[in-house]
């Protein structure tokens, strides 16, 4: 799919995507965004570019001189975004290619933060003058994304740590395996930050920037930072939550032994009383005793009681 977008009076607008995009068309847009591009759509991009556009493979490699470089093309980055699907976070690559004129992007996965920009686009939102100040705003945006993301696992969090710190009929089972999760998005969303302050310091160093750009790319990386640190909040919270999960865990499981120990003891007495009475010996005092087998039940149930009755003034119980 091929998107094109210009400038009109300062803001980012979408041009008609009813016909197929015309090589003047591409020529005139300020940026290009591709998702699963068609063969004739890469063809069309790489006859405007004089350059081949990057593939899968090469967009997911993790090498910096692969994912950082410049030539003829443009200067090219390949970003890490944020997905989610079925619940769980995932990242995808973003291959930019950042040209004088024109903003290339290549992905091959729907990303949120494309769509809310496509989004703010057609509400006239998104203000930039350059392709290099739009792209700039792409990260900006993809950062603002991110602190949502942290946030809605904050807000999980708590209530996980409700679940596991006050909730005495929950499912700590089901409780480790929410934290898991968790810290795989929070690690997934650090992942990112880290991949996004790459790609701004990146672009700090080879390309232009004004003023008030420049004060833009340095608010991004106070964002950063700031995320970065609460992302580690989040991690020292769930390695907490976690080890207090196993710690009541082990507790549960200590109570079932401790009580099928002390129902081993109990029953120990009784079972030796039981055990010496059924003894095939011709001469035992009590076999021709008239009491004898009221006195031996008796007996089993006093050895029964005494060891519960020792363990409850102990406390144990």
């Amino acid at each position: 799919m091929l998107r094109l977008f210009e400038i009109r009076r300062g803001a980012i607008a979408e041009q008609p995507a009813d016909t197929g995009a015309t090589e003047k068309q591409l020529a005139e847009a300020v940026w290009v965004d591709l998702q699963e591009p068609q063969e004739e759509e890469r063809k069309l991009l790489e006859q405007l570019l004089r350059t081949e556009l990057p593939e899968s493979e090469d967009v997911e490699e993790i090498e910096a001189s692969a994912r950082y470089y410049i030539d003829h093309a443009g200067v090219h980055i390949h970003s890490l975004f944020l997905t989610q699907s079925e619940g769980r976070h995932n990242t995808a690559s973003v291959a930019f290619i950042l040209q004088p004129q024109r903003l290339l992007t290549v992905r091959d996965s729907d990303l949120a933060d494309f769509r809310l920009l496509r989004m703010r686009a057609r509400r006239g939102q998104v203000v930039a003058h350059s392709a290099q100040e739009l792209c700039v705003l792409v990260f900006e945006q993809k950062v603002e994304n991110l602190a949502d993301a942290l946030e809605d696992i904050h807000l999980k969090l708590g209530e996980v740590s409700h679940l596991v710190l006050e909730d005495e009929a929950a499912e700590l089972e089901d409780a480790i395996d929410q934290l898991a999760k968790l810290e795989d998005s929070n690690g997934k969303v650090r992942l990112c930050l880290m991949d996004t302050r790459r790609s701004i310091t990146f672009l700090q160093r080879h390309i232009k920037i004004d003023n008030e750009l420049q004060e833009t790319v340095r608010d991004i990386i106070r964002d950063i930072d700031t995320l970065m640190a609460h992302t580690t909040f989040l991690f020292d919270k769930i390695n907490f939550l976690m080890d207090s999960t196993q710690g009541f865990i082990n507790i549960e499981q200590t109570n079932i032994i401790k009580m099928f120990s002390i129902a081993a003891v109990v029953f120990l007495p009784p079972t030796t009383v039981a055990s010496i009475y059924g003894m095939n010996f011709d001469f035992m005092p009590e076999l021709k005793w008239l009491l004898g087998y009221p006195f031996a039940l008796g007996l089993i149930v006093l050895s029964g009681i005494a060891p519960y009755w020792y363990f409850k003034k102990k406390g144990w119980l």
